[in-house]
């Protein structure tokens, strides 16, 4: 096993959050607007979501380091550009759905995202299992907030 460049496993995680912190920048108070929607069944507390999405975007650059780190040829380029993908849709997302309040375009946006994240954790299955995993939770996430961003499309 190789050891832990840290500095660019520091950097692999930076990405993703700053990405995601940067969003919510350009959207507002995301946790007012959450509060004044009318939500479907199972809708967590607002707290829930800055929570999940810093572990979430954690393991994504850890996912992302190990692919970066495997470095096996075009294969790891590839799912790189898969991940890249899927960060900038992740990015766009919030914007759609909370600034713009276009719920039904966001569900569009929701729906590739969580397509492309499919197409990016198969790609890093290819390289590495444990990359595979660690995007796991995010597919998962994405299911959950797929159905609650419909709920809200319908109910709002």
């Amino acid at each position: 096993m190789k050891p832990i460049n840290l500095k660019r496993l520091i950097i692999a995680i930076l990405i993703p959050e700053i990405i995601g912190f940067s969003s919510s920048l350009l959207v507002g108070d995301i946790g007012e607007i959450y509060g004044n929607y009318t939500k479907p069944p199972l809708s967590p507390p607002g707290i829930v979501f800055p929570i999940v999405w810093i572990i979430l975007y954690a393991l994504m650059g850890i996912a992302s380091y190990i692919i970066y780190e495997e470095k096996r040829g075009s294969k790891g380029s590839e799912a790189l550009v898969f991940y890249a993908l899927q960060l900038a849709v992740n990015f766009v997302w919030p914007i759609i759905f909370f600034k713009f309040e276009a719920y039904y375009v966001a569900l569009v946006v929701i729906v590739v995202l969580l397509a492309l994240v499919i197409i990016t954790a198969i790609k890093f299955l290819g390289i590495s299992k444990a990359a595979f995993w660690l995007l796991v939770p995010y597919i998962i996430w994405l299911i959950f907030a797929t159905y609650l961003n419909l709920g809200v499309a319908i109910l709002n």
